[in-house]
């Protein structure tokens, strides 16, 4: 995994062939990652692992402002990030009125009784009051439930201990779910 962080080191020092060297690097990862996420969301998603590495990979490498990234666990965790906002960006589109609004796909067997995007938009909305009160703790379920990774993982990203990545997961689970019912 130190190839991916030298890639990264590349890219920041003018490589133009490290570049190319990345997605393959850092591809079968992050298709896991994708695919691990939307094995969460409704059967109408028209969003699929590979469309969401491809649409993060361009939003991480080929944006308008070149970011530079330290290493490994600050790339995936901006890949964490670029997933969440597309997964984001899709179910508001979805739910937009021009696009049906609350309409859902269904298949005529089984009608879905819940609407997985509202569900997905309440806890970004949700998300986003626990970042501005904690942080980390935010950040830590952004790594945890958009990255898929595990709590070691999302520790060593962040620079925590596991016990302590542990009681924020169990403190985020317990705070989002509140303020999500409280609506």
């Amino acid at each position: 995994m130190q190839e991916v962080t030298e890639i990264l080191s590349a890219i920041d020092q003018g490589d133009p062939q490290a570049a190319e060297q990345l997605l393959p690097a850092v591809y079968a990862e992050l298709r896991r990652l994708a695919a691990q996420k939307l094995s969460k969301e409704d059967h109408g998603q028209t969003l699929d692992a590979t469309a969401l590495v491809h649409e993060a990979y361009i939003r991480l490498i080929a944006g308008d402002s070149p970011r530079l990234y330290n290493d490994r666990s600050h790339f995936f965790a901006a890949a964490a990030t670029a997933m969440r906002r597309i997964l984001i960006d899709n179910a508001r589109r979805k739910l937009a009125e021009k696009h049906g609004g609350g309409r859902q796909r269904a298949a005529l067997q089984d009608v879905a009784s819940a609407a997985p995007d509202e569900e997905l938009l309440a806890l970004d909305e949700a998300l986003g009051k626990l970042a501005a009160q904690e942080p980390t703790i935010g950040r830590l379920v952004e790594l945890r439930y958009f990255a898929g990774l595990t709590g070691d993982q999302a520790a060593a990203v962040l620079g925590i201990s596991p016990s302590t990545a542990d009681r924020h997961w169990f403190y985020a689970r317990a705070w989002l779910l509140a303020e999500i019912r409280g609506r």
